[in-house]
């Protein structure tokens, strides 16, 4: 019934679930009016700093 998740599986949920609090973040910053336009290049950046990270910590999750 325990089964071990599968690695591709937990890196994916790693990856969105990083990028659903950035993008919260985000959202937050621009609806109190601290950041009035997001240019390109940073949702980019936010998005590949999310992969990263998001493959880091699911392989360190599955070394326990």
């Amino acid at each position: 019934m325990n089964e071990p998740v599968n690695l591709a599986v937990r890196i994916a949920l790693y990856v969105v679930g990083i990028l659903l609090v950035m993008m919260a973040g985000l959202i937050l910053l621009k609806g109190l009016g601290l950041v009035p336009t997001i240019p390109e290049y940073v949702v980019w950046a936010l998005v590949l700093l999310a992969v990263g990270v998001g493959i880091i910590g699911g392989l360190r999750s599955s070394r326990k």
